[in-house]
């Protein structure tokens, strides 16, 4: 090994994933707490318990650090396991929707970064690049699955079909701040099989 990859190993090694979490778990919080505008590098190792450089040693900047942090919270959640059926595999993404977005630190977020998004074109690209079209690659795998299976038509226009997933729910809760019955979700699921042209509802 040269000194040169010795080095880089060793700094790597500082990275300990225990204050990794912990600096994430602040950010999280941060930005709950005061939004993205008034949150600080300062703060979150602050509210972390460490060092400023310790954030610095992982992100270059308090952008690179926020859309990070948001990304390993909201891609993973999108990731939906073959349920068999084109319902079972659309109900489970619904769910993992209404949970993203009624999860007690990241109900608070959205609103405030969707905000700041439209003032920050930077920060918006950002966070299509890493979050949005991750979490709509997911869902595009659960519509294609079920064309393979000939349970959705082969013409589905997939973007059009995301949208709707997803829409009603961020309607119903961010916007009108309805109340979610407890068979919402599955009658929203059915909504969308006759929508997309299911050939098979179970």
């Amino acid at each position: 090994m040269t000194e040169r990859a010795k080095r880089a190993a060793a700094g790597a090694a500082v990275l300990q994933p225990h204050v990794t979490s912990s600096i994430e778990a602040a950010v999280l919080d941060e930005l709950a707490a005061q939004g993205y505008g008034r949150l600080s590098m300062e703060a979150v190792a602050k509210r972390a318990g460490v060092g400023k450089s310790a954030l610095y040693r992982r992100w270059p900047s308090k952008q690179d650090m926020v859309i990070a942090v948001l990304s390993d919270f909201s891609v993973p959640r999108a990731e939906i396991p073959d349920t068999g059926s084109v319902r079972g595999d659309l109900l489970a993404t619904l769910r993992a929707v209404h949970e993203w977005l009624t999860h007690p630190r990241f109900a608070r977020i959205l609103p405030d970064l969707t905000a700041e998004a439209v003032r920050n074109p930077a920060l918006a690209t950002a966070i299509a690049a890493t979050i949005g079209e991750p979490r709509r690659a997911f869902g595009a795998t659960v519509l294609r699955r079920a064309i393979e299976r000939g349970e959705l038509p082969a013409d589905l226009d997939l973007e059009l079909a995301l949208d709707l997933a997803a829409a009603p729910i961020y309607w119903r809760l961010t916007v009108r701040q309805a109340p979610v019955e407890p068979d919402f979700l599955e009658r929203l699921a059915d909504q969308l099989l006759r929508a997309f042209g299911a050939r098979h509802m179970d």
